[in-house]
């Protein structure tokens, strides 16, 4: 039995990328995910490498350089990254996810021409800013505002956004910021979203924030200060980013979810290893039956997260509501993340415990999938409100 994604289940061309991408991630991210995250650097080359694949373009029509695959095929291929280094999945999900929805449902023909296919391809990178230091689990109350300039149609922006993923190494950021007036503001319906080019004038990056785990992803806030921006670069309605960004989480919060599956997975792949290996009391630690039973309940809630996502994404593919289908995948992977690089460590023990044994790294990393792209708490409400319409 592997905990792995197996290639009977899969269609021929699922088969292929699976391969590709467990390739990929086992030579060219696996041995150097440690150092990436002792140092905090972002390897932009392996990021690149991705986008000549294709992987950075799954959820892209065919039309735009994409690959134009289903869900399910675009979460096996994330998986695999994810298994080997989450941080570099990050990129991967947030190249899929949430500026490409937003883009492919609302941009207009000449958005789409001048940045799809780029972004497709890997040439170009591309960050999210929603978040702002007092704007966390409840966006719609941002402070970040957009003026028109007066000018024919253009707009100047200024504000503060927080924990804006590749905001300081991406050609081009989605931000969200208010284009109502500040004495009349309508909440989520005053906020708008915005196309903008990381080398316009009076977009600053801070520096990289020193996180816990995905340590080799770039997180950074980012100031807004007197950017000036023209009309075209508006994304779909003035006032519908909100919405738009909510769409974009939908899909952003299933790759979260096969994020922490490919964590949970790795760590108990590395705790089967090592309790074959590690022998205490004259025997390995498997013949213990407190380790099999452990063991067999890490499996066993992978292996329900992983469906939990899958059936979330044919959902979405379907065009069914998915918003509190992809609320419990992340929910449920990101805490079965949590739950099982915790068992990891204790079954290393004191091991475990160390930098120089793989699973405190990714226990490290679990945690984060239950904070960004909303909490669990955020889930639990998602999944509550739609009980309540049904």
């Amino acid at each position: 039995m592997s905990i792995a994604v197996e290639s009977p289940g899969l269609s021929e061309t699922q088969r292929q990328i699976v391969e590709l991408a467990r390739d990929f991630a086992r030579t060219k991210i696996a041995p150097l995910a440690a150092e990436w995250d002792r140092t905090r650097r972002f390897p932009r080359e392996v990021i690149a490498d991705l986008g000549k694949l294709g992987f950075l373009g799954m959820c892209t029509p065919e039309e735009w350089d994409g690959m134009g695959v289903d869900g399910v095929t675009y979460l096996l291929a994330l998986e695999e990254i994810a298994a080997a280094d989450a941080a570099i999945s990050v990129s991967m999900s947030i190249q899929n996810a949430i500026p490409t929805t937003m883009l492919v449902k609302h941009g207009t023909p000449a958005q789409k021409q001048r940045w799809l296919k780029p972004l497709a391809r890997g040439e170009l990178l591309v960050g999210f800013a929603l978040s702002e230091p007092e704007a966390g689990s409840d966006p719609a109350s941002m402070q970040a505002q957009a003026v028109r300039d007066g000018s024919g149609g253009g707009w100047v922006l200024n504000g503060l956004k927080a924990w804006a993923t590749n905001g300081g190494t991406a050609d081009l950021m989605m931000i969200m910021v208010r284009t109502d007036a500040p004495g009349s503001r309508r909440g989520a319906k005053g906020i708008s979203t915005f196309i903008v080019p990381t080398d316009t004038p009076g977009y600053r990056a801070g520096k990289p924030e020193d996180k816990m785990g995905l340590r080799a992803s770039n997180t950074a806030t980012v100031a807004l200060e007197d950017l000036h921006l023209g009309a075209e670069q508006l994304l779909g309605d003035e006032g519908m980013g909100f919405v738009y960004a909510m769409e974009g989480l939908d899909a952003g919060r299933l790759g979260i979810a096969i994020q922490a599956v490919g964590i949970a997975r790795r760590a108990l792949e590395l705790s089967i290893g090592y309790c074959a290996e590690r022998r205490q009391f004259d025997r390995p630690l498997h013949d213990f039956q407190a380790v099999q039973f452990k063991l067999a309940d890490m499996a066993t809630r992978i292996e329900a997260a992983r469906a939990l996502a899958h059936s979330a994404a044919a959902r979405k593919d379907r065009g069914e509501e998915v918003a509190p289908y992809a609320s419990m995948a992340k929910l449920f992977a990101s805490e079965t993340a949590m739950w099982v690089t915790t068992q990891a460590v204790q079954l290393f023990g004191g091991y475990g415990y160390m930098r120089d044994f793989p699973v405190e790294k990714l226990f490290r990393d679990a945690k984060v999938t239950e904070l960004y792209e909303g909490t669990s708490e955020v889930q639990r409400i998602v999944i509550a409100r739609g009980l309540s319409r049904r």
